[in-house]
């Protein structure tokens, strides 16, 4: 009997452990059930029939679903409420657990799916106000009878789907992590939305360049930090007219110096995040219509961050990628029009220095009086332990994120300062989209960008009526100038934002005479063609500066040249400092491992292919460089106040030009260092770099080895990514792929009467890696190529490449 019942026990306790998540192990008898678990994912053909029927709760009406050769659904409604369900429906069949995820990441919900180990992650995110922002933004929308609409239909067939899922046909990562599916709601398209406006505009450089004040001075700082780079193409072509009265900008207040922060230097916000984006007139197309190209620069994922639809209603035929999670078109075209989105790099996030009462951190100084905190307590669920309550103390700037002295999540982020960001204001994108995709003038445009917020974007557009135009756009603070640069003082009304620069008196620019427009992050307008103070640091101006050296060459542009432009991979920082370098360094023995790279780096020609050796050493030996240059003035010590180095253009003009510049010596060696001596000791560290890594030097050396593009999972998990993704480009070239970042979604629109689209992302329409169309794209992407994009304009219209089609109805 003992026996038996130690048996019994022994048999119960196992079935408990294989079917409970054990710290970060999955479940493994779920896990591996044949009946539940993760051979279920596996697709077959009989999963995605050329016909069927299905009832989906909510519709009014039928819909037809066409599907093309790359799982591409085309969407065809009789009203926009069908619409919309219909293609929160079937983005939820293929991302639903990639949608929910990064809706839990930007809700900071993550520690109640895996556990502890997230609780910083969630702390960080609701202290940065994601939640706080997006309450707000989906107010607004459903305020509006139009956007409600979009917003509760999308939601409603998200739903739809989610109830017709049981624990066997959960996708993989539900079963991974041992969690279900829960209800959408309008709100959590609202924070994936703030989650993509604080991946493009949530860090700051503000704490950094504070302490450089502190420690140089304002004239040290006007020298390495100028506002404006020497060179420079600005989105908004040089000499624009203004075609508006500017508003009187705020008077500077007194100088403030904020207290010393220290700064740990990890986690550094990627300055490879940016896009390209650029339209050609008719006249110097060669089918005498527009065209229009656009790729976004995001990190580079599986499953991939965009998913393409075609959505045909009443009054709407648009095809375009959208955000899973998030209703409409966000790129796109319809029939009349395209466009396209970068990143304005526009500085939208401020800090303000908090002068709280006392230690109870119950009132705060501003304009002469104390005023109430507003406490918001945050109830973070943690799966296996108690749940966690979270103060955060809010003034009217918006949320202190660490009140006290702690380690951040992000180290950017100041103790004691609130955070002043448009992301925490009410705006309807879904409105700017909506009115996008049914656009046919540059009136339509115009009239769509003037309820768009955050983040702030360089929205590119082109028409069949030969119309091309840019806007830098987006809810832009009415800043005096260079406010924001550095730490503010939250006591001083006079630091707070004064207002907005008007939506209309935006930069912009219109069939400029050159027969383009364009934008690479650069900055986005000269300040002297420019009444409003935007920001001092932008993207660097080399992807910028040869996208229009491209297409000023361009006469007779063609879908193909534009695509060809897309995958450019010459380095113009290569090209203009590489010959300086060469002259720094001097001669070498040919048969010295520096004698061999010299002699690699003479004969390279500035191209970043995959097989090229020169950008291997000339990445490394710049950058290098560049450290020994600037480490000793700004140094990145975590035990201490840290630094950023002055940019890339300003690092340039000292390399080329100032031999002599006290900036050059280490002064923390009795020696006393010159340009020459430093080029040659980081090209010895970079041929050492290399050769303890590769060997001697070969075509291992070569440049997509060691750059190594890894496109991984979003859990990360082995095996579910593409890792040595062999293809060139890099940072600061047009193909800007580098090792986690890159094109997310190239596109090409020739506009006319019948109008042609061109499109590929690196991934593929599943999110399931069971999936053949899980990244079926990649190699597509990889090469450089573009399929071409199915364009239906009736349901019933035949084309060879869709032969799916099915029919939701009522149920």
């Amino acid at each position: 009997m003992i026996k038996a019942i130690l048996a019994l026990a022994a048999c119960l306790t196992l079935v408990w452990v294989l079917n409970t998540k054990q710290g970060n192990l999955p479940p493994f008898g779920k896990l591996l059930s044949p009946y539940r678990g993760f051979w279920q994912n596996g697709e077959r053909p009989e999963d995605f029939p050329a016909q069927q029927k299905l009832e989906i709760a909510g519709l009014q009406q039928p819909v037809t679903v066409r599907y093309d050769d790359r799982r591409v659904p085309h969407i065809f409604a009789q009203n926009d409420h069908d619409l919309y369900l219909a293609q929160g429906y079937l983005t939820a069949r293929d991302r639903l657990w990639q949608m929910d995820f990064v809706a839990h990441v930007a809700a900071g919900r993550l520690a109640e799916i895996v556990g502890p180990e997230r609780l910083e992650t969630d702390r960080f995110f609701r202290r940065m106000g994601l939640g706080f922002g997006a309450q707000k933004s989906v107010a607004a929308v459903l305020a509006d009878p139009v956007t409600r609409v979009v917003a509760q239909s999308y939601s409603d067939g998200i739903n739809a789907y989610i109830n017709s899922l049981t624990p066997a046909t959960y996708p993989f990562e539900y079963k991974l992590l041992d969690y279900a599916p829960e209800p959408w709601e309008p709100l959590k398209s609202a924070l994936i939305l703030k989650y993509m406006a604080f991946d493009l505009t949530g860090r700051s450089d503000d704490l950094r360049m504070s302490n450089a004040l502190r420690k140089y001075g304002p004239a040290v700082m006007r020298d390495l930090f100028p506002d404006y780079p020497t060179r420079e193409d600005p989105v908004i072509p040089v000499g624009t007219a203004l075609d508006f009265k500017p508003l009187a900008t705020p008077p500077v207040p007194p100088a403030f110096v904020a207290a010393e922060a220290p700064y740990a230097p990890n986690q550094e916000p990627s300055r490879d995040l940016g896009s390209n984006n650029f339209a050609v007139s008719g006249a110097r197309s060669a089918t005498g219509f527009p065209m229009l190209a656009n790729d976004p620069h995001l990190q580079l994922n599986l499953p991939s961050i965009w998913y393409q639809v075609q959505m045909t209603a009443p009054g709407v035929n648009v095809y375009g990628v959208s955000i899973p999670g998030a209703p409409l078109a966000i790129i796109g075209f319809n029939e009349q029009v395209a466009w396209g989105v970068t990143n304005t790099y526009a500085d939208v996030l401020d800090w303000y220095q908090v002068q709280f009462r006392d230690a109870r951190k119950l009132e705060y100084w501003h304009a002469g009086r104390w005023k109430p905190v507003r406490r918001v307590v945050e109830h973070i669920k943690v799966r296996g332990q108690a749940d966690r309550l979270d103060t955060v103390l809010y003034t009217h700037h918006g949320p202190v994120v660490y009140d006290h002295a702690e380690k951040p999540f992000l180290p950017q982020t100041p103790i004691g300062y609130a955070a002043r960001w448009t992301a925490h204001d009410a705006a309807n994108e879904f409105k700017t989209f909506y009115q996008l995709n049914r656009a046919r003038t540059y009136a339509d445009y115009t009239t769509a960008l003037a309820s768009y917020g955050a983040p702030a974007q360089n929205f590119v557009f082109a028409d069949a009526g030969q119309d091309i135009a840019i806007w830098p756009n987006g809810r832009l603070p009415l800043k005096w100038h260079e406010q924001g640069k550095y730490l503010l003082d939250g006591r001083d009304p006079a630091q707070d934002w004064q207002g907005w620069i008007p939506a209309a008196q935006n930069p912009h620019a219109k069939n400029p005479s050159r027969g383009f427009v364009s934008s690479a992050n650069q900055s986005s307008v000269r300040p002297q063609d420019y009444p409003y103070y935007m920001n001092w640091d932008y993207g660097s101006s080399e992807r910028g500066r040869r996208i229009n050296q491209r297409l000023g060459q361009m006469p007779r542009v063609t879908a193909d040249s534009l695509r060809l432009l897309q995958n450019d991979v010459l380095g113009l920082n290569a090209q203009l400092m590489l010959p300086r370098m060469l002259a720094l360094a001097g001669p070498a023995p040919a048969t010295t491992p520096e004698g061999q790279a010299l002699a690699a780096l003479r004969a390279w020609n500035y191209q970043y292919t995959a097989e090229a050796v020169g950008p291997s050493l000339f990445e490394l030996w710049y950058d290098n460089l560049v450290k020994r240059l600037w480490d000793d003035d700004f140094p990145l010590d975590p035990k201490g106040p840290a630094y950023r180095y002055p940019a890339r253009d300003r690092t340039n003009n000292l390399i080329l030009k100032e031999d002599s510049s006290r900036w050059i010596d280490d002064r923390r060696t009795r020696a006393r260092e010159t340009l020459p001596l430093l080029a040659r000791q980081s090209l010895r560290w970079a041929v050492d770099s290399l050769t303890r890594k590769y060997g001697a030097q070969s075509p291992k050396w070569r440049w997509a080895s060691q750059k190594s593009t890894d496109i991984l999972h979003l859990l990360k998990l082995p095996g579910f990514g593409q890792m040595d993704v062999d293809c060139g480009g890099g940072s600061g070239i047009v193909n800007a792929t580098t090792e986690r970042n890159g094109p997310s979604w190239r596109m090409v629109v020739a506009l006319g009467p019948q109008v042609r689209a061109y499109g590929v992302y690196p991934g593929g329409q599943s999110g399931n890696p069971g999936s053949p169309f899980y990244s079926n794209l990649l190699e597509t992407w990889r090469v450089g190529q573009l399929d071409e994009l199915v364009f239906l304009r009736s349901a019933e219209v035949p084309n060879a490449r869709v032969t799916t089609a099915w029919t939701l109805q009522a149920k």
